[in-house]
């Protein structure tokens, strides 16, 4: 074959991608720029040009559909299935089953869920999780922590385990011990047993390294420091190595995932060459204006091939309930008969979010589908109180009374896991008193089946419907039109995240979820949301603070590709003028921001006529606790201080 016919199609970065020489090779590849494209044409094109013995070819993926879709792309260009495309763990399976024949040892069984086994060590320890276990556990795995070492890692991480860490290490060992006296390994065993096969024998490591010589890892800002253990003993010394990805998508930090372990690799390695794929062929300009300001200018530098599309917009709802309810009225107002219902999809932070808006869709009649997992109602957390509360012969109401009092008052130092499994079970008590509300004589049957009419229109992964996703579900997908939901502060970003690092993640979220969308992009939040049956203010999300100024911008048919020179003049000019000691990420400048926004939204103005950057950077310096030491900031006139003085006075004495 021709190997010039692959790269028919491709622009000039793509195809210095698919046809450099030598390694190693990192390609930073931007949302929609045709990351797998590349990826499986440069493969090909190696193997038809003589560089590459498909024979010898390891792409790693994270998932098995992405392997499978690695694989089918790969025939669809005239190979065969000789090149070996997988996950981490597959491919260390497969490792570890060849070692063990060799060598004649009887393989160990797969512990496919831990639950079992850690509950059982867990034994009746008040007050602890073993969800919150697990995933403390699973932290240290993927970042090769023995349980010798977990209290020094864990304190400078600033980790707070689910009960005393003593006894969380003995819970660990013991974990250890009981499935080498059982013979069973898990998954996070299976990396760390090919590496220490590896390690242990020179001769089986070049063995292996010379069956995998030729190297390819997607998606690598998804690596964690294990998987990047052992494919550093995959490769050995050996630079036919090309790895590519996104770091403004590396969203799973929680899972050790590092931004840095891609952006840092030139600096580790200087011979590395670095190809940026900046042409992005999804999104419109308007929609990857947006996507820029969702960075706060920091990345995200695509160039639009799409034609120009409707500018984004942004809503303000009264409450969740009529935010769900505008949602699936433009779900139906923007549905194209071609693309049917499959062409939208609604996007939010966290799972128990979907609950309200999978009931709007539902009364709208309007099929829905849940990607990246079952929704709020399937976890295990709350099967076990509809289990309780639903059994028949029980008094329903007595026993929802039961339920809403064990939930209590919101904890202080709730865990993220916690508080995902508290936002869930109060998802499901919100469907409760809907239920409650209708049903003069309820009881657990019949709560059932208007549970059943509430999920209804949730419908095979096959048919047509809209998908409701959180924002991590949504990665790697994409959809002509996506409303991204709930954009209020405590979501966007998550109340748990402190740390500039997982604020910084937070940000790339949002950014994810904007750059699902094609041609159509709308963002809404409520000013008011139920929490269990108290209703609560909210405040806009930080983040819409730019992007409201980027949709200004286009608002005004200024061109998209202006905007973030725009933008960062602003930025400059505004850092020129106000207190320095008053940063973007100083706290009471972010509330203040979120306060000016809703603000704007509800006199239908512009931020900047409320207050300026300037001016709330001054007051987040100054902090003023009086109308007179207000007035005394400049842009804070007479008409200014009547109208918002005692408002922006509370938001500092709340931030003190």
């Amino acid at each position: 074959m021709d190997p010039e016919r692959l790269l028919n199609g491709l622009n000039d970065s793509q195809a210095r991608a698919v046809t450099a020489g030598g390694g190693p090779l990192v390609v930073h590849a931007g949302a929609g720029s045709g990351k797998t494209r590349v990826l499986t044409r440069r493969i090909a094109y190696r193997i038809e040009t003589g560089e590459t013995d498909p024979r010898y070819v390891l792409a790693l993926t994270f998932t098995r559909k992405a392997a499978n879709e690695l694989q089918s792309r790969l025939r669809q260009l005239g190979l065969r299935d000789q090149v070996v495309a997988g996950t981490f763990h597959s491919v260390a399976l497969t490792q570890l089953r060849r070692r063990w024949e060799e060598r004649g040892i009887e393989p160990p069984a797969m512990l496919d869920r831990k639950y079992a086994m850690v509950a059982q060590i867990v034994g009746r320890r008040k007050n602890v999780e073993v969800l919150d276990v697990i995933g403390e556990m699973e932290w240290a795995r993927a970042r090769m922590i023995d349980p010798q070492y977990y209290h020094s890692e864990a304190e400078k991480a600033g980790r707070t385990p689910p009960l005393d860490s003593d006894e969380f290490v003995e819970i660990m060992e013991t974990y250890a011990q009981n499935k080498k006296r059982r013979r069973l390994v898990d998954f996070d065993d299976l990396l760390s047993l090919a590496i220490r096969d590896l390690r242990a024998d020179e001769g089986y490591a070049e063995a292996v390294r010379w069956r995998h010589r030729h190297l390819y890892v997607d998606e690598f800002q998804d690596v964690n420091p294990l998987q990047s253990a052992l494919l550093a003993e995959w490769r050995g010394k050996n630079d036919d190595l090309f790895i590519v990805g996104d770091p403004n998508q590396a969203i799973y930090g929680w899972n050790g995932a590092n931004p840095f372990l891609i952006t840092d690799f030139p600096q580790r390695e200087p011979k590395t060459t670095v190809i940026n794929l900046n042409d992005n062929y999804r999104s419109t300009a308007q929609i990857l204006t947006l996507a820029r300001a969702a960075l706060a200018g920091k990345g995200g530098d695509l160039v639009p091939h799409r034609s120009d599309g409707p500018v984004p917009t942004v809503t303000a709802y009264e409450d969740e309930a009529a935010e769900a309810r505008g949602i699936a009225d433009a779900v139906r107002r923007t549905q194209d008969p071609s693309e049917g219902w499959n062409g939208q999809a609604v996007l939010v932070r966290t799972n128990a979010q979907l609950v309200v808006i999978e009931q709007a869709l539902a009364s709208a009649g309007i099929p829905v589908r849940m990607r990246g997992g079952k929704g709020p109602l399937a976890t295990p957390e709350v099967k076990e109180v509809i289990r309780r509360i639903a059994r028949p012969g029980i008094d329903f109401e007595r026993a929802v009374q039961g339920f809403e009092d064990e939930l209590g008052d919101v904890p202080d130092d709730q865990t993220p896991n916690e508080a995902e499994r508290r936002a869930n079970q109060e998802a499901l008590l919100r469907l409760v008193k809907d239920y409650l509300a209708i049903d003069e004589r309820p009881t657990g049957p019949d709560f059932m089946a208007w549970l059943a009419t509430v999920q209804a229109n949730e419908v095979h992964r096959d048919a047509d419907a809209v998908d409701l996703s959180t924002f991590h579900g949504a990665k790697g997908l994409e959809w002509p039109v996506v409303h991204i939901a709930g954009l209020e502060q405590g979501f966007v970003p998550i109340s748990y995240a402190e740390t500039g690092a997982q604020l910084a993640e937070e940000r790339r979220l949002l950014y994810v979820a904007v750059t699902r969308a094609e041609r159509e992009l709308h963002l809404s939040f409520a000013e008011e949301r139920t929490f269990r049956t108290k209703p609560a203010s909210r405040r806009p999300s930080p983040y819409l603070a730019e992007i409201e100024r980027a949709i200004e911008h286009l608002r005004k048919g200024l061109d998209p590709s202006k905007y973030k020179a725009m933008a960062k003049e602003a930025r400059r000019a505004l850092g020129k003028t106000a207190d320095k000691s008053a940063g973007t990420d100083d706290p009471l400048f972010i509330e203040l921001r979120s306060w000016r926004y809703a603000q704007s939204k509800a006199h239908d103005v512009p931020a900047y006529v409320v207050l300026n950057d300037a001016t709330l950077k001054a007051i987040a310096a100054k902090k003023p606790v009086s109308k007179g030491q207000l007035a005394g900031i400049s842009g804070i006139g007479p008409t200014k201080l009547d109208k918002y003085g005692d408002a922006i006075l509370a938001i500092v004495k709340t931030a003190s």
